[in-house]
């Protein structure tokens, strides 16, 4: 019970900390001077009263918004003794992993750097920051030579390494289990069986009504579908995030999509947020990176050839090279079992007085990775909320899919879990698979590493991803991935 309360007050400790930093706090503290004008607030009731009024105008509800955002991001308390690393990643050989893999990484990108003779970075030209400022709502249609760039890694690359992962205490030779004797992935990991994903998901259970299922033609609309959008609405008006995350399990309805997303990731597009976003872009037009043509090269390879995403490339670019410069992104690394590259000023190599974060987010692309954007495309169609939106969803989801860790929604659990529900429950496909030389995770992994995005149709997509946000996990996608192949 001690330790229970001890753990809740350091939660609540941190999460004051990061709220002091933010705007929300600075525009409580305004509204609360502002509030001593008022006649209904009396000295004797002080507190009381600015409780009252916070409520009543509508910024108490904003408070606890931020409070369930950061709560949704916020890693479990460890022990007190417990080393810093180990809220990066309680188990050493994933942390030692993830470290061998991050200098692979490395190498491949100095690599290209020294074959190409291209700087990691430079100022541009006036001449040239001119020229991009002027076409920067048309880099689509900008064809520079890439022939030269090839992408640091691919998801089939990762997938390797995850093979290859095991745990140096386990000995497999002991008692071979049919998981670990059938699977490619070599890891004890506990993932989720059957009957607690049922418990876990149970909003999806055949007697709860779904959004893309229930509102077909075969089922009259006034049986879910105008019950479920009214609902929708209400919680909109209430402006309550944990309502709007409860409400998405179920399916969002496309007119109301945009503004749940936004509730649950807690973004309102404040000015500051917008400016903010105008810094990012100055960032992008004054200097040139060579992770700017990684960019460029994947979206030209995955979503420009894309039948539901080509339209948005210029988006895409703008809102990728912006993230690529975005030092706020480095925080996520206190949670990711991943650490942000460094470089060092030419001729000071090894002196860490002189190392920066390379790129700035401490995010390297790899072939796929314009495809976690393109979707939110069709959802957002001002820059600066795009960004926003995109950026939560990555430093929630997204960086779990390429990072080695051995949280429940990172990339080898789900792994583990897809091929445990196959080898379980559908044994004889899962052999015969096997037989033929086709591996289930080596067909699957793809999907779930790019969170299905260019597999599905859009429409499906995004009703997938509403269950993402509305459970707060990517569980999902290995049950998505398992009922792929039946």
């Amino acid at each position: 019970m001690l330790q229970e309360e001890s753990d809740l007050s350091l939660v609540i400790a941190q999460i004051v900390q990061k709220l002091k930093g933010s705007n929300l706090y600075a525009q409580l503290e305004r509204q609360a001077w502002a509030s001593l004008q008022r006649p209904e607030i009396k000295l004797e009731s002080l507190k009381e009263d600015i409780k009252e009024f916070f409520k009543i105008s509508g910024w108490e509800k904003k408070l606890q918004n931020a409070v369930y955002s950061e709560l949704s991001v916020f890693p479990l308390p460890s022990h007190p003794a417990a080393p810093p690393e180990h809220l990066k990643e309680p188990l050493v050989y994933m942390r030692k992993a993830q470290g061998s893999w991050e200098k692979r990484i490395l190498k491949s990108l100095n690599s290209m750097c020294t074959e190409l003779s291209i700087p990691l970075a430079r100022k541009r030209p006036v001449g040239e920051q001119k020229e991009l400022l002027n076409k920067w709502n048309e880099m689509g249609t900008d064809e520079p030579d890439l022939s030269l760039f090839r992408p640091v890694y691919a998801p089939k690359d990762f997938l390797e390494v995850l093979i290859n992962l095991r745990n140096p205490n386990y000995e497999n030779g002991d008692s071979l289990s049919f998981r670990t004797h059938l699977g490619l992935i070599q890891v004890p990991l506990k993932v989720k069986d059957i009957p607690e994903l049922k418990e876990f998901f149970v909003e999806l259970g055949l007697t709860t009504g779904q959004l893309g299922i229930d509102d077909s033609t075969q089922v009259p609309p006034e049986l879910f579908e105008n019950e479920h959008v009214r609902i929708g609405q209400k919680v909109l008006a209430e402006q309550d995030s944990a309502a709007a995350q409860q409400y998405i399990r179920q399916g969002s309805p496309t007119a109301l999509r945009a503004e749940l997303w936004a509730l649950i990731l807690n973004i309102s597009s404040q000015p500051e947020d917008i400016l903010y976003y105008e810094q990012l872009k100055t960032n992008v037009i004054q200097h040139d990176l060579l992770v700017d043509s990684l960019i460029y090269k994947d979206v030209k390879l995955t979503a420009s050839n894309d039948d539901y995403y080509f339209v948005f490339e210029d988006y895409l670019y703008q809102v990728l090279l912006c993230f690529s410069r975005d030092t706020s992104v480095l925080g996520h690394f206190a949670y990711n079992s991943a650490s942000p590259p460094k470089s060092y000023i030419r001729g000071k190599l090894g002196l860490e007085e002189y190392a920066v974060f390379y790129p700035p987010n401490g995010v390297i692309p790899f072939h796929g990775f314009s495809m976690y954007v393109a979707p939110l495309c069709f959802l957002y169609h001002e820059p600066s909320k795009l960004y926003q939106i995109f950026r939560e969803m990555y430093v929630r989801f997204f960086f779990r899919l390429h990072s080695i860790s051995s949280h429940p929604s990172g990339i080898v659990s789900l792994c583990l879990l897809f091929e445990t529900l196959l080898q379980t429950y559908l044994p004889q496909l899962f052999y015969h698979l096997r037989e033929i030389g086709a591996q289930p995770l080596r067909i699957s992994f793809k999907w779930m590493v790019r969170a299905f995005s260019g597999y599905l149709a859009t429409d499906q997509l995004l009703l997938l991803w509403d269950r993402i946000l509305g459970y707060n996990s990517l569980e999902i996608l290995a049950a998505g991935a398992y009922c792929q192949l039946l």
